[in-house]
């Protein structure tokens, strides 16, 4: 088989370990610069040009699209989708997950556990509102495009929460505010999900004074065995917005696990690292059976 991951950088951990999981699996591995290749769409069916050569024989690829350029990222995905070859993830189930409110509103629907969230449309004097609306302050206020912990505030009192609101919304910038949740104590865990199994789990600590649990901005990982809520949560959130590869993030809380956040691109070095286990293997197995069935297993939801 011919597989072709998508990602921008080959220098990266992850490109590299997939890399190596397909050779070791007895396929040949390309990598791709989605950012580069050209679609070209007409009534002789759709077609992708990449330095020059017409890519047509694909059997699957693994996108590994960035946050900056989900839009064309995407597109390049559904192309090769179009095109027969299987994809890891569906071009559809990027675009779902990388809204953060769109995908908390399906999560939502579902019926899964999440931080209590409030969402509003630049309302005059309605800071105070959103705040409460959550439960009243500390609160954790989020821009809807940050990523990596990367536009995340803790506000510790209500004024402070008023003021960032009230800033974010001078730039017009979309924002999310949810309840924190104290007795998680800065600490998250991912759980790694490939084809309905999670395959792989890590508790993220974040490092001292710090309240974001990510590991680019300091946290550290380390194995931890999921209880079975954990476990089902992680499951029922990857299949409610149809990600058959998928990292979730959870929280602890005195409810029970809460979703923050379901990764469709996740990163495999610290969760390989941390817990041992050839993440990358499991992906390339995943697209040995995707393509063996001779289609790509639906995961389509109704939103």
């Amino acid at each position: 088989m011919k597989i072709a991951i998508l990602s921008r950088n080959p220098s990266l951990y992850s490109t590299r370990r997939l890399q190596e999981a397909i050779v070791a699996a007895g396929h040949e591995a390309l990598i791709v610069d989605h950012s580069l290749c050209d679609l070209v769409i007409e009534q002789q069916g759709p077609k992708i040009i990449y330095k020059g050569q017409h890519l047509t024989d694909i059997d699957a690829i693994i996108p590994r699209i960035g946050a900056s350029v989900t839009f064309y990222g995407t597109a390049v995905v559904r192309q090769f989708e179009l095109m027969g070859a299987f994809s890891t993830v569906e071009s559809q189930a990027i675009v779902r997950s990388r809204d953060k409110l769109r995908s908390l509103q399906i999560l939502s629907k579902a019926g899964l556990g999440m931080p209590k969230t409030a969402f509003t449309n630049f309302s005059k004097g309605g800071e105070k509102a959103l705040v409460e609306q959550v439960g009243g302050a500390p609160v954790i206020i989020k821009l809807l495009e940050g990523t990596q912990g990367l536009g995340v505030v803790l506000a510790e009192t209500k004024k402070a929460a008023q003021s960032v609101i009230e800033a974010f919304h001078g730039l017009k910038a979309r924002i999310i505010v949810q309840e924190y949740i104290k007795e998680a104590k800065g600490a998250d865990i991912r759980a790694f999900v490939v084809n309905g199994k999670v395959v792989g789990a890590m508790k993220r600590q974040g490092a001292e004074g710090e309240f974001r649990s990510n590991l680019h901005r300091g946290g550290k990982a380390t194995l931890i065995k999921l209880s079975r809520a954990e476990r089902q949560a992680a499951l029922q959130a990857a299949k409610a917005l149809g990600l058959a590869v998928a990292g979730v993030d959870l929280l602890q809380s005195e409810r029970g696990p809460l979703i923050l956040e379901v990764n469709s691109s996740p990163g495999l070095e610290g969760i390989e690292k941390a817990t041992g286990i050839n993440i990358a293997g499991e992906i390339v197995s995943f697209i040995e059976e995707g393509v063996r069935k001779g289609k790509p297993l639906k995961r389509a939801i109704k939103e």
